[in-house]
């Protein structure tokens, strides 16, 4: 019986052992499924993390790129001001225009890293910062421009002020020179002219007759005056013949200036010793330039480019009665 029961155990015992080998490789065969389909997920997690951080990187330093256009923006529009061109704002625009390099470098990387970005980033923060800072200088020196215009147009209008005050006081000069320049004119008054005849034995005898007549004889006053200073005085003296021309005894043309009637001619000057508020008696012959003929002989007498006085001798034809 014994002999007989062994042989039956042992295909049992077999397939157990089969079915426990089995159930082990499919246990490993599911586990190393599992680790698979778990390390493919981490690796697709990995990979979506890797994509996002290249769409946040690009998605960065497009912002960063449009806030460095931005800001560039400003700084071109503050520099058309003709004050950016001050010499003060020379160093700023150094650093701001290296700045901008620098950003464009870093921006312009297609693989740049988060540290660059972030360098990007904070200058061009300190690029703003920088801006302002621009800005606040130009329109400090705006404010000392207008500052300068208005003090420039004060001192202009004072220059002009002062101008008209001068140019008024020394019109004002001129007037009063003017006015004691005519004012110095000397006067002549108490006019004598006496028609001579020379005799013979020397004597001298005044005659009426233009036939007898030798030469004129001329006298008159020169009046007291306070504004003419003592010294010597020019007199131009002009005779005129009946028929109304001026006699001239100068061998060239003699002419002097007056101050109404141009240039004219005279027929004799003379120098006085004038002495200040002092009257003066003149006397002198004249000659002529041939035969006296019958009528009105006129002698002015001119000083300072005025006439300051005449008188008039007439002369009649022989046989007439006086």
């Amino acid at each position: 019986m014994t002999t007989e029961s062994t042989p039956s155990h042992q295909p049992e015992k077999t397939n157990r052992g089969n079915n426990r080998n089995a159930l082990i490789l499919l246990i490993l065969l599911f586990g190393s499924w599992a680790y698979f389909l778990w390390d493919k997920n981490q690796n697709n997690e990995i990979i979506r993390s890797k994509d996002t951080q290249i769409t946040q990187a690009s998605g960065e330093r497009d912002a960063l790129k449009l806030e460095l256009d931005a800001a560039s923006i400003r700084y071109e529009e503050l520099r058309k001001d003709d004050l950016a061109k001050d010499s003060v704002l020379d160093i700023r625009n150094n650093d701001i225009a290296a700045k901008k390099t620098r950003i464009r470098e870093l921006l312009n990387k297609a693989d740049a890293s988060k540290s660059e970005l972030n360098e990007a980033k904070a200058m061009i923060a300190s690029l703003n910062d920088d801006i302002e800072q621009f800005k606040q200088q130009i329109a400090i020196l705006q404010q000392e421009k207008a500052a300068l215009t208005t003090a420039n147009q004060t001192l202009s209008n004072e220059k002009t002020l002062i101008q008209q005050q001068y140019d008024q006081a020394k019109q004002e000069m001129v007037e009063k020179d003017n006015a004691i320049d005519i004012g110095s004119t000397l006067h002549a008054s108490n006019f004598n002219v006496m028609a001579l005849d020379l005799k013979k034995n020397g004597n001298i005898k005044e005659t009426s007759k233009a036939k007898k007549v030798d030469k004129l004889r001329i006298r008159f006053d020169i009046d007291e005056n306070r504004i003419t200073k003592s010294g010597t005085k020019l007199l131009y003296i002009v005779i005129t013949d009946p028929n109304g021309k001026i006699l001239n005894t100068e061998e060239t043309d003699a002419s002097f200036p007056t101050r109404e009637n141009g240039r004219m001619t005279y027929s004799q000057k003379m120098e006085v010793n004038y002495q200040q508020s002092n009257r003066q008696t003149i006397e002198f012959d004249w000659n002529g330039v041939g035969d006296f003929q019958p009528g009105n002989y006129r002698v002015e007498v001119y000083n300072n480019g005025f006439k300051i006085g005449e008188g008039v001798r007439p002369l009649r034809k022989a046989g007439m009665m006086s």
